[in-house]
């Protein structure tokens, strides 16, 4: 699981650093030399997508993403399990729903590429793929672990 982690991880920086590296020409070719790269336009777009979504579908800890949590810290505990278990439910069955066409629209994108590199939007968009498997993952897991009777204690969120 480290290994996985890690690699997950080193991909994000790749990209996130591939996505600065363009940004820098961009910036470069454009202010420095007033001959602006149309590629890096383009580029950045790609890459920012990736980034984002691989980062939520990845690297992204389930207690850092964005949460309301006035009732759950309300609630008492055994509240907080139906609370955590039918939200899962709920979240990861849809998710689960909507990975068939999920995968049939980005794969039908296949005939559509970007203007300037040609990429196909199959590529472009098939982090969103990954994120919805990596959502179903998250739920199931989260279900798991609050029948363990994990995760449900209350919590103050300052940030």
């Amino acid at each position: 699981m480290r290994f996985l982690r890690a690699a997950a991880q080193a991909l994000g920086g790749g990209l996130f650093l591939t996505l600065f590296v363009v940004f820098i020409l961009q910036v470069t070719a454009r202010f420095g030399f007033n001959k602006p790269l149309p590629w890096t336009d383009e580029a950045a777009v790609v890459l920012y997508v990736w980034v984002i979504l691989w980062a939520a579908a990845t690297i992204v800890p389930e207690r850092e993403h964005v949460v309301f949590d006035l009732l759950w810290n309300m609630a008492p505990r055994r509240v907080r399990l139906g609370m955590r278990i039918v939200g899962n439910l709920v979240v990861g069955g849809l998710a689960a729903v909507a990975i068939p066409a999920t995968w049939d629209y980005v794969h039908f994108m296949q005939r559509e590429s970007t203007p300037v590199l040609g990429i196909p939007f199959m590529w472009v968009f098939l982090p969103f793929v990954f994120l919805m498997l990596a959502l179903v993952a998250r739920c199931a897991w989260a279900v798991y672990t609050a029948l363990r009777g994990q995760g449900l204690e209350a919590e103050l969120h300052l940030s």
